[in-house]
């Protein structure tokens, strides 16, 4: 047992990324070269005019003071211009913008500035593991609210108890959704927001995986619903839509008192995203808006997800189709339990995929597979991964 170390921050993360390592360690240990599709990183490099930018920024000896914690008025107008070309939202620069060192930083301080201890929070099941981390940080209890497949994976917020929802303070969702790749309408929006202004709810939506969306489909912001902002924020990030991951460059929009709330808490934490940054960050969504970069990268990842489902179709995997995000979520087959069969998979094949109940309870019986390599290694994952159904058997 470790004396430094409290009881809190054995409560933060799963315990899956530690057995993945020994998974991947005993693949390595029988000679297999990993194909590593567990961690949502962008194995992409971000557009030219960004990379130029970004280097001019670096050699700008006035970019090396300390940063304002709520970013730069250049970065948030330049959101305020991406959400009014993206979602048609007009933002407030000064009051309903901030900017962050990636969403996960939003995410992991929010539930502290706008909650107290003691205090309930709606958080999804399955969900990113930050929302409930989130929630042992600042101290808040967790009332799971299950996505399940018979709803398209969306709440049933009919079955949410009033009394749960009067005593929460604030409702978690993610819409394209990570894990399990669902997607959400303007109609379920409407009747969320309706919600928020019944039971006095903070809605927080993540929305990182925004435009990386295929076949057409375009989703929308919670924003766009008439005075969500009366109810409701956003994070949005251009780690995944821009290929800017290690750049750590993101914000929050939407409500100015919870807007607010987080500017003051990160104002006594840390002095904000480095400048250059943040002019990488605004040629980003500049060149968005100028030739769509965003959807050129979403492009990538259409075609990823269609060589790999329609391989492993051909060995017998039958997985539905997701309408956006880089992830794939996978029914198991064969009948053995979520972590069973992706700690086999590792082991056997080389192969590394997330078991599903690492997301939450009913993530059990699924998968996440990320599409964060090539098209070549994707093929040789999908042949790795039928070979090894080929003792399964597959439904």
């Amino acid at each position: 047992m470790t004396r430094w170390r409290s009881a809190k921050l054995n409560r933060l993360g799963s315990a899956i990324f530690s057995e993945v390592a020994e998974w991947k360690q005993a693949a390595r240990e029988k000679g297999l070269a990993l194909i590593d599709l567990g961690i949502g990183s962008p194995d992409g490099h971000p557009d030219e005019a960004v990379v130029r930018e970004l280097v001019k920024a670096v050699q700008d000896k006035g970019n090396f003071g300390y940063p304002s914690s709520e970013g730069s008025l250049a970065f948030r107008e330049a959101v305020a211009d991406w959400y009014s070309f993206r979602f048609g939202v007009e933002l407030d620069p000064h009051k309903e913008i901030t900017a962050l060192m990636g969403s996960q930083d939003g995410l992991s301080h929010l539930a502290m500035a706008v909650a107290n201890p003691g205090d309930t929070a709606l958080v999804p099941d399955p969900g990113y593991p930050i929302y409930s981390a989130s929630l042992v940080l600042a101290g808040v209890e967790p009332y799971p609210v299950p996505l399940l497949p018979e709803f398209g994976y969306l709440p049933d917020l009919d079955s949410i108890p009033a009394g749960v929802l009067d005593k929460s303070t604030f409702m978690l969702l993610n819409y394209p959704n990570n894990p399990l790749s669902a997607v959400a309408d303007l109609s379920f929006f409407e009747k969320l927001v309706y919600l928020g202004f019944r039971h006095d709810l903070l809605l927080i939506h993540d929305i990182a995986y925004s435009e990386l969306a295929f076949d057409g489909y375009r989703p929308p912001s919670i924003l766009e619903i008439k005075d969500a902002k009366k109810t409701a924020v956003e994070f949005h990030s251009l780690s995944k839509s821009f290929n800017m991951a290690g750049c750590r460059i993101a914000f929050l929009s939407g409500n100015e008192d919870a807007v607010s709330s987080l500017k003051a808490l990160k104002s006594n934490i840390d002095y904000g995203v480095f400048e250059a940054v943040q002019q990488a960050g605004i040629a980003a969504m500049r060149e968005d808006i100028r030739s769509g970069l965003g959807g050129r990268n979403a492009l990538v990842y259409q075609a990823r997800r269609d060589l790999l489902l329609e391989r492993l179709e051909e060995w017998g995997w039958i997985i539905p189709k997701p309408k956006a995000t880089m992830f794939v979520w996978a029914p198991v087959p064969g009948g053995v339990t979520s972590r069973s069969f992706a700690r086999e998979l590792a082991v056997e094949t080389g192969v590394i995929v997330i078991p599903g109940d690492a997301f939450g309870q009913y993530g059990e019986g699924y998968v996440r597979i990320a599409l964060v390599q090539g098209e070549d290694m994707l093929k040789e994952a999908a042949d790795r991964i039928g070979r090894f159904l080929g003792g399964l058997s597959v439904s």
